[in-house]
């Protein structure tokens, strides 16, 4: 077979032979196939180039020379178990620890954000010697069973049963849909709310005469439906967890290494006193090659290694690993690529809030840097959410070569998370793209008065062309 001239029909069809059922895809009733991409753009197998905005993995652009090169020429001098002593693994250790504060400064390397989350969860428990874990509604930290576990995002599906007793889930913080909302009380009340629900679990557990492991919670929660956390927040959750005896951890592996623009790291955008017991990074800490990590302090590093059970990653902190990441962190510095998101997601988010002027469908606009959420409503009084609206949206921008995906417990959130070179050119591009979808939906729902499944059968009928 010649496995550089497969047709698409085949290549879906070896799919579906060979993947399992639930290895889900983007697009999934016309797919895209993707041969080759570089910086913000991908290519399908008919050389047809789609502007990426979906990819937090590929985090200073697909294929970026000065990381294949690191990890080319690392790859044809060594790479090889990690027990071995190599310079790559210390010396990015070194570099990475520097950009956290005090006292995060001990690394566990490992493959996965998923791996990462585990291996916190492991640290809490040998730290604490308790099992509870406080996370937020609609969080999602991994696809391993411990993270299932502790994933409401992914467990809210499967009963009523599905969460274990050990496992208590507190608010998310959604100043515009949540238990608060920022129509009613100030940023300040919205923190101190939110946060005395995290109070009230802890206490919860007390009552039943169990301890507090850890609280667990993504910076900024991307699955469910791109939250920006009220600034005072994790400060008053913190030190809630902290005066319990529990750890706190914040979960980075999708917005870190600088994609909220004015810091490394999104829990930095709480304040400088903010500071978690344990960090998870990840995805784009390898520009899509498979490396993480856990970042920690040397106290519970010593709690961990005092359990006598030794721990090692095979491949985690390989020298290929280490390479590509160190080129990441180059990357990021030389190409000022924080202060790129700054720019072009403050530019995004001003163009969004026109749009939103302009189309009832939009009903919230919000993010930093480039995270950006737009949530599509059927009413701006009721927020009932628009979720056939923002499927068709996807689909539609699809077709006009422009790839996003929707999020949230209602699915109706489009998501903004591209490389972090995308430029304001390419801003432009996306929101003229939208404004033209929603402007026909705009259309449809004035002149033709779709009903909910008309618009259903028309957005089958779009995604099928």
């Amino acid at each position: 077979m010649d496995r550089e001239h497969i047709s698409k029909d085949k290549t879906i069809l070896l799919r579906q032979k060979y993947i399992g059922p639930s290895c889900k895809l983007f697009f999934k009733s016309d797919p895209i196939k993707i041969v080759r991409a570089s910086g913000q753009y991908m290519f399908s197998e008919t050389g047809e180039r789609y502007l990426d905005c979906i990819n937090n993995v590929a985090h200073v652009g697909h294929c970026h020379p000065k990381v294949v090169e690191a990890g080319n020429k690392q790859a044809a001098l060594l790479n090889t178990n990690s027990r071995f002593l190599h310079d790559n693994l210390v010396l990015y250790a070194e570099r990475l620890a520097a950009l956290f504060p005090d006292p995060l400064k001990v690394l566990f390397m490992v493959n996965s954000g998923s791996e990462a989350n585990d291996l916190a969860l492991r640290l809490a428990q040998a730290h604490t010697k308790q099992k509870d874990v406080i996370v937020l509604d609609h969080a999602y930290h991994g696809h391993v069973m411990s993270l299932i576990d502790i994933s409401p995002y992914k467990f809210n599906h499967l009963g009523p049963d599905a969460k274990p007793d050990w496992v208590h889930v507190a608010s998310v913080p959604d100043r515009y849909r949540g238990k608060y909302r920022d129509t009613e009380h100030s940023l300040d009340e919205l923190s101190t709310l939110y946060a005395q629900d995290v109070e009230d679990q802890i206490q919860n557990i007390r009552s039943s005469g169990k301890g507090i492991s850890c609280f667990i919670s993504e910076s900024l929660q991307s699955c469910g439906g791109q939250i920006i956390t009220p600034p005072g927040y994790l400060r008053e959750v913190y030190k809630h967890v902290r005066n319990s005896g529990g750890l706190c951890i914040a979960d980075e592996v999708q917005v870190g290494f600088g994609r909220v623009g004015s810091h490394w790291w999104a829990f930095q955008l709480a304040g400088e006193d903010v500071v978690p017991d344990i960090v998870t990074i990840g995805k784009p800490m390898g520009n899509g090659h498979p490396v993480a990590a856990v970042v920690t302090t040397y106290e519970i590093a010593k709690s961990f290694a005092g359990l006598g059970v030794e721990y090692f990653n095979t491949y985690g902190g390989n020298p290929v690993s280490c390479a590509i990441a160190n080129a990441v962190i180059d990357v990021i510095e030389t190409e000022n690529l924080r202060e790129n998101a700054t720019k072009v997601g403050n530019y995004l988010l001003s163009r969004f809030t026109i749009l939103m002027t302009k189309y009832q469908l939009i009903g919230d606009v919000r993010g930093v840097g480039m995270f950006i959420g737009i949530e599509l409503v059927k009413d701006r009084s009721t927020k009932e959410p628009a979720t056939a609206e923002a499927k068709h949206a996807i689909t539609r921008a699809k077709q006009e070569k422009v790839l996003l995906s929707v999020d949230g417990p209602n699915e109706n959130v489009i998501k903004f998370k591209p490389p972090m070179v995308f430029s304001l050119e390419d801003a432009d591009h996306l929101v003229n793209i939208l404004d033209r979808i929603f402007g026909e939906i705009d259309d449809s729902r004035q002149v033709e008065k779709l009903t909910e499944k008309e618009l259903i059968k028309r957005i089958n009928g779009a995604s099928m062309s």
